[in-house]
Parts: C-alpha cells; structure tokens; sequence
C-alpha cells in the first residue's frame, strides 16, 4: 500500500522538550513541532497458488507479494487464507526552529512486516521493524530513508503492500543526500548479492565504495516527471583469501505520472547491469561467478503501469501492471540449474477502493502473478485481498 498517513501536531518549547527528552539543543533552538501519525490496517488474503505448495505461514511471502518466490512446476494447486495486521505503522517527526534560521527535522518510522519472530499459533506477536531514520538539515539528509534513485511518485495505490513490485526500484538503506531543487545526488549502503556456481544467493558484507546515486525530479502542467541514474561496485572475495573480486553496476530509471482531473497515470521503465537488490525485491542477484572465478555483472529490466479511476469522491479503482527480467547469459545459465533460475515475473491486479471518510478506507483487489525460470517452467498465483484502513 503506498504510504498514507494523517499527522498530529503539536509544539514544546525548547526547555519543556529538554524535559521530555525529544531534544537536547538547549538555547540553540526556539521551539519543536512534534508529529505522531500512522494507520491500522488489516489485511484478509485467500492465496491460489496453482503450480506448487503454498510457502509456510512463516513466510514473507504469506505477508505481502514477493516476484521471487511464486511456486513454479509444482504438483496440482494449494490454496490458503491469512489475516494479519502486521502492516500496521507509527511515526515521529519533530521539526525544530534553530537560532541560525535553519529548520532541523528528525523522523523514525516502525511497522511490523517481515520480522522473523512470532507466529500465528496463540498471540500473533511480532517485533518492530525500523523503515525510516533520518534526520534533515537545510540541503542535507542524513540517516535511513527511501534510496535516492527510487522513485516514489509512480508507486500505485494498491491493497498489496506495493502492488507494482515487479519492475520498480523499491529500496530504504542509510545514506547522505544533498538536495538543490529538483536536483539530488547521495551516497548510499554498499551490499553486493552474487549467484554462486550452482545457483542461490551470496549476501557480500565485502562492499568498499558506496553506491551513488543521481536524480533529477521536473514537473510541467499535469505531468510530473522523474530520471535517476545509479552508479556501484558489486564486490565479493571469490577465493576467501582476502582479495575482494569487484565489477561495475550501473542503472537508469525514469518514472512519470499525468493527472487528469481527479485520475493519473504512473508509468516507469527501469534498466541496467549489476541492479540486484535495487530491483524487484532482489528477484535477481547483482552478480555472478563465472568459470574463472570473477565477477560478472547480471542484466535486468522492470516496467510499471497504473491507472486510478475515481468513480465518484469516495469510491476509485486501480489497474495496475508490473514486470520485471533478466538478461542472463549463457555462461551465468551453465552453472546453474535452468529450471530454478527466474527468467521473468509480472502482476497484473485489480482493486476497488472506498473512503466513506478521509482517515477511512476500505479495499478490495483480485490479481494475478506469474513467475517463470529459464527452463520455461512456470507458475502462477491467484490472490483475493481485502483491507480496512484507519489513518489516524
């Protein structure tokens, strides 16, 4: 679900705050505006997945739409139901007034997706997951926060947690970024993901440079427009001697949305060598090990299209389609097994939404996403979800 959420704000002098302990500028700063919002939202999703078992209640797949792990050339079909609430987000913001003029704003966020501990069974209790970490500082940000080439103008109003997760850039990793204008330019957390000699994943902590990213954000009329360009060195000590293997990534993306009375279009095409984790919830990895033992840099595309159609001022729909592949080449194909390596995934989803008030919103949505391997083995899954939001 593309993020959404109502603020309430209030305002502590500089010596009441040092009191509450949310800052400790002294008289360096005049006031503090503080905002606490966020949502409760429920999810209910009856899952087909018609070429292979279901993943495990435990999985991060049972909780939102991951490309990567759709079941393929499995027997017969399993279908299954999930609720959860594990959606469900907070936030602070604190915006202090300094004596130089500047504005000094600070933001952590939490949610509850993905977190390994908890379970189904009795509580359903689950840790807190950090999203966002940042603070501001005139042109500077500094902390976690959404990557600097990721485009968050074309993520379409869905049910599922991302809905066009395909053939997006969707990342949130610690960085430093400067921004003029339209203009923005960071570095950010270097972390290489390789695809070993028979397939799987290698997570590299072996990265040295940070990646670095550039972005340019326009806006003419109705249209609003995004291009962004990624530069990084994917690393890994192949051989485990302490002599680090390295080879360059790089990536384009361009995103726009047009608003025509109360619809919009949103649309991006993303494409480059070395993406890996940047792309598709890491459907890919950045690199490979070829036969003499170096790294070779993966290619791959994503496309996204949306469409939001307000039926009236309380009532929308959205149709929403992403696909995301890879380019693999011959060499990368040899050495793993075809049949369990992703050539391409795609979802193409449906959704009703109704807002009967502002902080209030219900949703309805019916998708299909398909995944299939090099081998041409592939699988589908089918999906009802329903929601109930309160933003508050």
């Amino acid at each position: 679900m593309a993020k959404a959420s109502i603020a309430k704000k209030f305002t502590v002098s500089a010596a009441s705050a040092a009191v509450l302990g949310v800052m400790s500028l002294g008289a360096q700063a005049n006031e503090t505006d503080i905002d606490f919002g966020g949502f409760v939202k429920l999810d209910m999703m009856v899952s087909d997945y018609t070429d292979g078992q279901a993943p495990s209640s435990g999985s991060i797949a049972r909780q939102q739409y991951i490309p990567s792990l759709t079941p393929v050339g499995g027997e017969g079909d399993d279908m299954v139901t999930d609720f959860h609430a594990r959606q469900s987000r907070f936030f602070l913001t604190t915006d202090t007034e300094l004596d130089n003029g500047e504005t000094l704003t600070g933001h952590i966020e939490m949610d509850f997706m993905l977190t390994p501990d908890g379970d189904q069974r009795i509580s359903n209790s689950y840790n807190p997951r950090l999203r966002h970490a940042f603070l501001k500082y005139g042109k500077w940000t500094f902390g976690q926060t959404w990557s600097n080439f990721q485009d968050l103008n074309i993520l379409a109003e869905s049910v599922d947690f991302i809905g066009i997760t395909d053939g997006i850039i969707f990342n949130r990793q610690a960085q430093i970024r400067y921004t003029s204008g339209g203009f923005s330019a960071s570095i950010e957390n270097p972390e290489t993901t390789v695809t070993p000699v028979g397939g799987g994943r290698i997570i590299s902590s072996d990265g040295f440079a940070p990646d670095v990213t550039f972005k340019y954000t326009g806006k003419t009329d109705n249209l609003t427009w995004q291009a962004s360009a990624l530069l990084r060195q994917l690393t890994y000590d192949v051989s485990q001697t302490g002599d680090d293997e390295t080879t360059f990534g790089y990536g384009v993306s361009f995103g726009a949305k047009y608003t025509f009375g109360m619809d919009d279009i949103r649309a991006s095409v993303t494409t480059g060598s070395g993406l890996g984790r940047y792309l598709g919830l890491n459907t890919w990895n950045g690199a490979y090990i070829d036969s003499n033992g170096e790294l070779e840099a993966i290619d791959s595309t994503g496309v996204s299209f949306a469409y939001r159609h307000f039926w009236s001022e309380k009532l929308r729909s959205n149709v929403v389609y992403s696909r995301g592949w890879a380019d693999n080449d011959e060499e990368l194909l040899a050495s793993v097994n075809p049949a369990t390596y992703t050539e391409y995934t795609q979802r193409l989803a449906f959704n009703l939404m109704y807002s009967p008030a502002s902080n209030l919103t219900f949703g309805a949505e019916i998708s299909q996403a398909n995944r299939e391997t090099e081998a041409n083995v592939d699988g589908d899954l089918n999906r009802l979800q329903l929601m109930a939001m309160y933003k508050f």
